[in-house]
């Protein structure tokens, strides 16, 4: 989703309802024409009129023609996800990955869902890190109680190793889910997934250390290279991708834009999802003016570095 502001005169400013919606690095504008354009011209309430730009960068201005040529300036707005990391039901943090660096932030799960909740939040990023140790899906009541009792829409992750597994987080309430370890350890039956459920439902998650693959809650790092590794299953039908440099992940010193950059230039349809360094809303510009289309961010909001409210100007 985006924002739009008209620079030339509009004959009513209450002409169009517009609303911007991305498909991969697209932009697509739906108006629906509530009066009279200046020619006279008069559309139905409720008729849509789909316009689709070229391919386009952040920034970029673009004509739309609904009754008249009018200039628009169409800004990408990244999306914002929270993350909850879940060890013994609790919310924690860790550090660079590290099981033993790590800080307990709320008792309670449910009640930092609600926070995001009532602050506007709609995504959630949700991670059973006792699962990825154990290698099978163990916080899935965590799961389930948050999404019962929130409207947002979880992606889930951490310890997803088999069809059981996968029933059990989509029976509980994730909308999606991230598969990382599976991917590199049973990439067939991750592809079984994928064709079964589709590439909106399932996500690839590739982490990285110095760009191979870390997998098993970050444990273990294989000798298998990021780009062939996400270019394989994008072929494959993955639509969306978690990136996630275990070196900045839990640091606050800004998250790996280069890397990033590198990525889209070489798949610039894939929904690409940051994750790991943001510390602060200058992060989070940045990596909107890379043209990345998601964030992740845990740590910033709660060492108090990024507060929510902050984050309503990014929320659409």
């Amino acid at each position: 989703m985006g924002y739009i502001t008209h620079n030339s005169e509009l004959y009513n400013s209450q002409l169009w309802v517009v609303q911007l919606t991305t498909v991969g690095r697209r932009i697509y504008a739906v108006g629906t024409g509530k009066q009279r354009c200046r020619e006279g011209k008069k559309k139905t309430p409720g008729q849509e009129n789909v316009f689709q730009s070229p391919h386009m960068q952040a920034n970029s201005v673009f004509n739309l023609y609904f009754c008249r040529k009018i200039q628009y300036n169409i800004r990408y707005m990244i999306e914002i996800i929270p993350a909850i990391d879940i060890i013994g039901g609790k919310c924690v943090r860790l550090s660079q990955g590290d099981y033993k660096q790590k800080t307990v932030y709320d008792e309670n799960p449910l009640e930092m869902a609600k926070r995001f909740a009532d602050s506007g939040i709609r995504r959630l990023h949700l991670v059973d890190l006792d699962g990825a140790k154990a290698q099978h899906i163990v916080n899935y009541n965590v799961l389930e109680k948050i999404a019962s009792k929130t409207d947002l829409v979880i992606d889930f992750g951490g310890g997803l190793k088999s069809d059981d597994d996968l029933r059990i987080a989509f029976e509980c309430g994730a909308s999606m889910i991230t598969g990382g370890s599976i991917a590199v350890k049973n990439p067939d039956l991750f592809s079984g997934w994928i064709a079964r459920y589709g590439g909106e439902r399932i996500i690839l998650g590739a982490d990285v250390k110095d760009e191979k693959i870390a997998v098993g809650g970050w444990l273990e790092t294989t000798d298998i290279d990021l780009f062939p590794f996400i270019a394989g299953y994008l072929g494959k039908g993955i639509k969306k991708v978690i990136c996630t440099d275990v070196s900045k992940d839990g640091m606050l010193a800004g998250p790996a834009l280069g890397l990033y950059r590198r990525m889209l230039e070489q798949h610039p349809d894939m929904y690409l999802i940051a994750s790991g360094g943001v510390g602060s809303l200058a992060d989070i510009e940045s990596l909107q003016t890379a043209g990345v289309q998601a964030v992740i961010i845990g740590k910033a909001i709660y060492e108090g570095k990024i507060k929510t409210k902050d984050l309503l100007a990014f929320l659409h």
